[in-house]
């Protein structure tokens, strides 16, 4: 019995994708290919919808089921495509009890009802209160990176996401429970653990006493002594706590890499999204950082194109990634998605949307380049990833060969290939 899983969108699908093929290889569930989704863009869910046609295409047999983000805020228009028997909600997918229930549904289905209805079983996100705990130990044996996903879902309304419709709203993992799942995989051999969620910063304010990621972070590293690194995925710089600005200046286990959550560079724009933070709040916070962390490297989510953009609000986007010193570019075009109130504003020209990607794709490209220039003759702890590739602390990689996966080897870097470092 197998069940393959076909991942996209964000690093906690791909932990997610983890959960779901223990949960369904668990059931007794065999012979199925489980498509987890992503809603960010347009061209996400129709990835997946082409997806899907393929596989149905090149495996006859196989059972087809639908889940995640898109397929929480889309059950109807999957469950409507013949190539697809099952649809599972965010939350569903994550519990054994719903691929118990779908494997009971394979096994003894209604003749003659194939009905887009009886393929359903996404349940109400926004019920949802509580995260369980899921450690994927066993499935990342070997992996020197894993990633633990202690927060989920979001309560703010930037009004050009459609995830906190997918995800529901904001849940954390106890800080004790968390600890505990991480010393777990640091004592089966793990170097790096990323943590992981929706909303990162958010992280707490469900739990009692409202700890904030800084204080988790703070008891991760003090509980876990064997811990090499911790990494924090993608953050709201404004909603930085003390204690976390506290570890970046004080602890150098947790790596010189943040990824931030920016989406624009201009204030208008910015406050059409419905953000929280402003231009000068962005770039004064890289510049407090790097005045805690000299080394610290950032990446960052920026979109294209967002309803009402001209070219003069675009070009303030393009030039805070000089302003705030960015390496690592994540373009999004703008995507209008259905029932988001940006896709009910005066939108902006596909052809220019496409053009203004492409212009700050290249701008993200020269800035990964001024990073590669100046890493040449450095010395880098590099974590080798696979017998290929490895990431320097900032998150840069590395081509290697003739190291072991899960070490960490300090590197000279002799040069680069405009992608990668060579050490």
């Amino acid at each position: 019995m197998t069940v393959d899983v076909v991942t996209f969108g964000c690093r906690l699908n791909a932990f997610e994708s983890e959960v779901i093929k223990r949960e369904a290889e668990g059931a007794g569930i065999g012979d199925a290919i489980v498509i987890n989704t992503c809603a960010v863009t347009n061209e996400a869910v129709a990835q997946a919808r082409q997806t899907i046609r393929k596989l149905r295409r090149e495996q006859p047999d196989a059972r087809i089921i639908v889940t995640g983000c898109a397929a929480q805020t889309q059950a109807q228009m999957f469950a409507g495509m013949s190539e697809v028997d099952r649809v599972l909600g965010n939350d569903d997918k994550m519990r054994s009890e719903a691929w118990r229930a779908t494997r009971a549904m394979f096994e003894a289905p209604t003749p003659g009802d194939m009905s887009a209805e009886r393929k359903i079983a996404v349940a109400d996100i926004m019920a949802v209160t509580e995260m369980a705990p899921h450690l994927v130990d066993g499935f990342h044996t070997g992996l020197p990176r894993v990633f633990v996903q202690v927060q989920n879902g979001c309560d703010h309304r930037c009004t050009f996401c459609i995830i906190p419709y997918g995800r529901g709203n904001s849940r954390s993992l106890a800080m004790g429970v968390v600890v505990d799942q991480i010393r777990t995989l640091v004592d089966a051999g793990h170097a790096e653990i990323v943590l992981t969620g929706v909303d990162l910063t958010s992280y707490g304010a469900d739990l009692p006493g409202a700890p904030k990621l800084g204080t988790l972070t703070k008891q991760i590293l003090k509980h876990v002594p064997d811990l090499k690194r911790l990494r924090i995925s993608s953050i709201d710089s404004i909603e930085v706590d003390r204690d976390l600005l506290d570890v970046i200046a004080g602890d150098e286990r947790l790596m010189p890499h943040l990824h931030l959550s920016l989406q624009a560079g201009d204030d208008l724009v910015l406050k059409r999204m419905k953000r929280r933070h402003s231009r000068a709040d962005a770039v004064e916070f890289c510049r407090q950082v790097r005045r805690l962390r000299p080394e610290m490297a950032f990446g960052a989510d920026i979109i294209a194109g967002f309803p009402t953009e001209t070219e003069e609000m675009f070009t303030r986007s393009q030039t805070l990634v000089e302003e705030c010193d960015l390496t690592f570019l994540h373009v999004f075009p703008y995507s209008p998605r259905p029932g988001t109130p940006a896709a009910r504003m005066p939108q902006v020209d596909g052809r220019a949307i496409k053009d203004r990607a492409k212009r700050l794709r290249a701008t993200g490209d020269a800035a990964l380049r001024r990073r590669l220039d100046a890493e040449t003759g450095a010395t880098r702890q590099v974590l080798i990833e696979s017998g290929t590739q490895g990431r320097t602390e900032h998150f840069v990689p590395v081509a290697i060969k003739g190291f072991a996966p899960g070490s960490v080897c300090t590197l000279k870097i002799a040069g680069h290939d405009g992608a990668r470092l060579f050490g």
